[in-house]
């Protein structure tokens, strides 16, 4: 069989004389995102979108009841009630597939079948990890941002480099878009001004990770020197984000502003100071192996190893576990740019992540076999569907090798823990996880 018919990408596995029969694996990437998710069941029959509604809790009492007022049918109290909110996942349908021809398949120096297989499902585990990843820093990078252009004069409508988390408000534990009627309280440089809508640019140039670069615009004049390039722009609801030496936006971070034992720890309080479950006995923090490096490298994170023996596991396996509150997760998924101001710098956001700070939504009918071909073979594994087709053409020889998945992610929101409920909690929406932006 002339080698000249296989496509072209197939052409070099297979050769006239000794080849090991066996493909060499790639480097494949470390994944993490993903396990932090809460996973909850899509049932069939109910539309694209799965609405949870999460109970809050009612403020203390800490005023004892007036003796004259305690009178009639009610006593002298007023009914109050718990508060609600809604978060919702979309399902969305994400696959791939690759074709095998059967016959040709058996001059190749190895199964093309099992590395079609292995390579399908390392691609589809991936593909979920991000986009797991996607959600989570979407809703914990949400609501803060920088001013990108300078007023020319005192106006309404600033540039900024961001605005997510400047698009919606919670109004009685829902999300609503930003109106005059519905208005988020935003902080610009120095002074608080009341949003009331925020437009997407027509050319995204956001410099943040799937950012979406855009207009805010308040119902009243911003100064020139709040509207100032490189100020930072955070809304009262904005969730919390850790840099070293407080920099107050990520083009505000310096050379030196690497990661410290003290940012993981802020981070930590941050989540404490809410009241957030944690997972297993301690946070995950999920980070590259440069922020890794760098905190071996922090005085304070080698001052409190100083001294110890060969039991400690910490600089024996190059990596901590369940420290100081923390576990420690590698992954090589997390997000990399450019400094937004200063070439040759990479900005780095590891993230400290409590239990439920993502929801992971699997459509129910994964893996339906109502409507499959009766040849067809159809396995879900971790949630994923690979399919094997059975070999419709008319020589009968080629098979399709395939990945699905129907579902979506989503990081739940917590507006009903307030300094009401929780005396020490913040007012950002999402709560469960904290980002920690460093140069690296």
């Amino acid at each position: 069989m002339p080698i000249q018919n296989f496509p072209s990408t197939l052409q070099p596995i297979i050769q006239q004389g000794f080849l090991e029969r066996e493909f060499q694996q790639a480097l494949r990437s470390k994944l993490a995102y993903r396990a932090c998710a809460d996973r909850v069941i899509i049932a069939a029959g109910i539309g694209e979108t799965l609405t949870k509604t999460r109970a809050g809790l009612k403020p203390t009492v800490t005023s004892p009841m007036v003796p004259s007022l305690n009178t009639n049918l009610d006593n002298g109290l007023t009914p109050t009630t718990w508060g609600v909110e809604q978060y919702t996942i979309s399902m969305n349908l994400y696959a791939a597939t690759t074709d095998l021809n059967v016959v040709t398949e058996q001059v190749g120096i190895a199964s093309q079948f099992l590395q079609n297989a292995y390579v399908n499902g390392e691609q589809a585990g991936r593909s979920l990890d991000e986009l797991a990843r996607n959600a989570l820093f979407a809703a914990y990078l949400g609501g803060n941002t920088r001013v990108t252009a300078t007023l020319s004069s005192a106006g309404p409508t600033i540039s900024v480099d961001d605005i997510r988390g400047f698009q919606v408000c919670f109004v009685n534990g829902v999300q609503q878009s930003v109106t005059s009627t519905n208005p988020m309280v935003v902080t610009v440089g120095a002074n608080t001004y009341s949003l009331i809508s925020a437009t997407a640019d027509a050319t995204n140039g956001s410099k943040a990770p799937n950012g979406v670069s855009g207009t805010l615009t308040f119902s009243g004049n911003v100064s020139v020197s709040d509207g100032t390039s490189g100020n930072s722009v955070i809304a009262a609801s904005g969730a919390s984000i850790v840099r070293p030496s407080q920099r107050g936006n990520t083009s505000q971070l310096l050379a030196s502003d690497t990661l410290t034992m003290s940012c993981l720890l802020d981070a930590v309080a941050k989540l404490r100071l809410n009241a957030v479950p944690e997972i297993d006995g301690a946070y995950n923090c999920y980070l590259d192996p440069v922020s890794s490096r760098q905190l071996f490298a922090d005085p304070d994170f080698k001052q409190l190893f100083q001294g110890a023996t060969s039991a400690n596991q910490v600089f024996r396996n190059g990596m901590t576990n369940d420290f100081l509150g923390l576990r420690f997760v590698p992954t090589t998924e997390a997000f990399v740019q450019s400094h937004p101001s200063l070439s040759g710098l990479m900005i780095r956001r590891p993230v400290i992540c409590g239990r439920g700070a993502l929801i992971e939504g699997d459509f129910a009918a994964i893996g339906s076999q109502d409507v499959a071909p009766a040849d067809s073979i159809i396995n879900v594994v971790d949630g994923i569907a690979m399919v094997t087709r059975e070999a419709i053409d008319r020589l009968q020889q080629i098979i399709a090798q395939s990945w699905y998945w129907i579902g979506g992610f989503c990081a739940p929101s917590d507006t009903t823990t307030n300094p009401s409920t929780v005396p020490t909690a913040t007012n950002a929406a999402y709560k469960r996880a904290v980002v920690v932006e460093h140069v690296g």
